[in-house]
């Protein structure tokens, strides 16, 4: 697929890359990424990965924009409050690039659903802002076999990581996945949410822009992959630390002997 005249010019500065150049952009073009969640995630990566030209994007969230998102959804403005999420995403994705594809999924994602909807996708990218959906997002592209770049904040800190559990390292053990690094569902008001416990805007714009680096970075094969680890930003230390993940042989899900087969136990 050759590159338009509009298209050299609208994507100059990744084409000059060595790393990207035209065949990784042809690479973004072609490829289909899901986002779980428009929200304060959701919304700087959705709006980097238009920018960046990702052909197809996927938005699922059942939520209306309301007015306490505005401190730190970007995707949203004043005007769109009382309006469909995933509706006012799409538009801003449009805004910043009319050639890419929005498809909106209105809806919340379950276990009736998930294997359905991430199946249709080359990579997702979750934002939720709970733990039941991100062990469900987990579970699903590990069946699906679809490459998962995970991201979550609280208050000053947020985290970057990319499981790829369907495959296996040098020594033949699965790669890591959220399992691995949390182990189950933390008992219900044991960690408080965003709402409870505030969160800094900005912080969600520098997550998830790292995040949309780094579904850029998998698609187009740019640099080392952070699968099997961790990276965490300290806002209020201004640092960065990467953590390196391990597989657990007692993981449900991709252990020695694992208890997770299908998606039923998301059911409830």
């Amino acid at each position: 697929m050759a590159l338009s005249d509009q298209q050299l010019e609208r994507y100059a500065r990744h084409i000059v890359l060595k790393e990207i150049g035209g065949p990784g952009q042809q690479k973004l073009l072609k490829a289909r990424v899901l986002i779980v969640g428009a929200g304060g995630l959701g919304s700087p990566c959705l709006i980097y990965l238009a920018a960046a030209g990702v052909g197809t994007i996927g938005v699922i969230d059942n939520d209306d924009v309301s007015l306490s998102n505005l401190q730190r959804q970007i995707a949203h403005g004043t005007a769109d409050v009382g309006r469909p999420k995933t509706e006012s995403a799409a538009e801003a994705a449009r805004r910043i690039n009319p050639d890419v594809r929005v498809i909106e999924h209105r809806e919340r994602l379950t276990a009736a659903n998930a294997l359905a909807i991430i199946s249709q996708y080359d990579l997702v990218a979750d934002g939720c802002d709970n733990f039941a959906t991100r062990f469900l997002v987990n579970d699903a592209c590990y069946f699906a076999k679809v490459p998962l770049v995970s991201a979550a904040v609280g208050q000053f800190e947020g985290q970057v990581a990319v499981f790829r559990a369907f495959e296996r390292d040098a020594e033949g053990k699965p790669k890591p996945n959220y399992r691995d690094f949390i182990g189950e569902t933390p008992a219900p008001g044991s960690v408080p949410s965003c709402e409870e416990a505030g969160v800094m805007g900005a912080l969600t714009g520098v997550v998830g822009s790292l995040q949309a680096l780094e579904v850029i970075k998998e698609i187009t094969g740019a640099g080392e992959s952070l699968a099997g680890k961790l990276l965490i930003y300290d806002a209020l230390d201004t640092r960065f630390r990467t953590v390196k993940l391990k597989w657990d042989p007692k993981n449900a899900l991709t252990g020695e002997n694992p208890t997770i087969t299908d998606l039923s136990a998301h059911a409830s």
